[in-house]
C-alpha cells in the first residue's frame, strides 16, 4: 500500500464522506449505507477500495464487521504533505 492507492481512494467523493463519517466513530456498513442514497453493494465496494488503501481497517465483532480510520496511513499522508509546504 503506498500513497499512489491512498490518493486514488481519495479521489471520489462518496468514499471521502466514508472518511469523514468514520472520522467520529467506528461503524458497520449497515450505518455508513443510511448516509448515502446507494446500494449496500456500492458502499461496500467504496468501503474495499479504502481497505485495500490503507485508510480504514475492519474489526469483526460478532456478526457484524466495524469500520474504523486507519489514522496511521492518514498521519503518514498528512506528513508527507506538511513536509512539501515546509521552506528549503
Amino acid at each position: 500500500m503506498g500513497f499512489q492507492e491512498s490518493f486514488k481512494a481519495l479521489s471520489d467523493p462518496t468514499r471521502r464522506q466514508i472518511i469523514q463519517l468514520l472520522k467520529k466513530e467506528k461503524m458497520t456498513a449497515g450505518e455508513i449505507v443510511n448516509h448515502f442514497q446507494m446500494t449496500g453493494a456500492s458502499i461496500s465496494h467504496h468501503l474495499s477500495i479504502l481497505k485495500n488503501a490503507g485508510l480504514v481497517i475492519d474489526d469483526k465483532q460478532g456478526k457484524y464487521i466495524y469500520y474504523e480510520l486507519n489514522l496511521s496511513v492518514v498521519e503518514e499522508i498528512m506528513s508527507w504533505l506538511a513536509s512539501l509546504k515546509e521552506e528549503k
